[in-house]
Parts: structure tokens; sequence; C-alpha cells
């Protein structure tokens, strides 16, 4: 399947992923929180999950996509952790520079390693243990970056396996197996 196959079947999916949590949650009496925020971060996560196992794909437009924020995201962590703490110069147009300079080495770096490092298609990152990587990241986020209750990035966290889920059963669908 292309992209645009991959992302709709996300986007028209997502209610019934909604329904099978809540079944989960009532028949398991788990205390899953659906409120509107989990479910709108949900279906971000759901539909982006829906087509990133292909990030290991270096012409799809999720590997694309991914590649530049991962880079940007390297020269912020590099400015506020590293080089720009620690400058003493007595200009601060200097520090500033050095140490904006240190984080665009880093996301330049970053941008040719990406690639590099990235595990051929359908490999390592086609799997159900992926899945659940990116399941736990989402629930982390959700908790720790959007400041959602435990219960409510538990449901962000199901909904995003079920997202990546959803690719690897697609791509199944034409002749991938799924790896666990």
């Amino acid at each position: 399947m292309n992209y645009d196959e991959h992302m709709m079947a996300g986007i028209l999916t997502y209610p019934f992923a909604v329904l099978v949590v809540y079944f989960i949650k009532i028949c398991l009496t788990l205390p899953i929180e659906l409120s509107i925020p989990a479910m709108a971060w949900g279906y971000a996560f759901y539909v982006l999950g829906s087509d990133l196992p292909d990030m290991d794909h270096t012409y799809s437009v999720i590997h694309r996509g991914i590649k530049p924020i991962v880079s940007v995201a390297m020269g912020i962590y590099v400015f506020v952790n590293l080089p720009y703490q620690y400058l003493k110069t007595p200009y601060m147009w200097a520090n500033l520079s050095i140490g904006w300079g240190t984080a665009a080495i880093a996301a330049f770096i970053t941008w040719h390693v990406f690639s590099k490092f990235m595990p051929r298609h359908r490999g390592m990152v086609h799997t159900t243990l992926f899945a659940g990587i990116y399941g736990f990241l989402a629930f982390s986020v959700a908790g720790q970056c959007l400041n959602l209750a435990f219960y409510e990035a538990l449901f962000i966290g199901a909904a995003s396996f079920m997202g990546y889920m959803l690719h690897l059963v697609l791509d199944g669908r034409n002749g991938s197996r799924i790896n666990f």
C-alpha cells in the first residue's frame, strides 16, 4: 500500500478503534479514560501510526517528514543542554552564535545519519515490538508533554499501538508477513 492508502485507512478506521478500546475497557473493567482530549490526541497518534512503519523507506513521505523533525529536535537538544549553558564569553551574541552554530552542526549530522541507521524496509520497524514501542512513546508524551491524566494517556498509548498495527495488517494483506 502507499502513503495515501495507509493514511486513509487510519482516518476511516479510528471510530472502530475507539469502539474496540471502549469494549475492552468495559469487559476488563479497566480505568481507561475516553475523554475528548484523549480521543482527539488518540486520533492524531492513531493516524500517524497508520503510516509510521514506512519511516524505514528512504523515499516515503513519512520518512521525509520525520527526518527534519528528528534533526531539528537534536539541534534544539544540543543548544539547550550542551555548549550554550557553559559558555562564558562576555558577549551574549557570541554565546548565542556558538550555541546555535553547534546546534546546527548537530542537526546537520543527524540529518545525514538518520537514513544511514534506518533498518531495511519492512524489517525491524515493521514489527509488533515497534508497535509497542510507539504505543509506549505516545503514552509517555501524552502524560509528560501534553499533561493528560494517566488513564487518558493509557488510551492514547492503546490507540497509537492499534494505528501502528493497522499498518502492519494492511501490509500483510499485500503479501508481507507481520513480524513479531
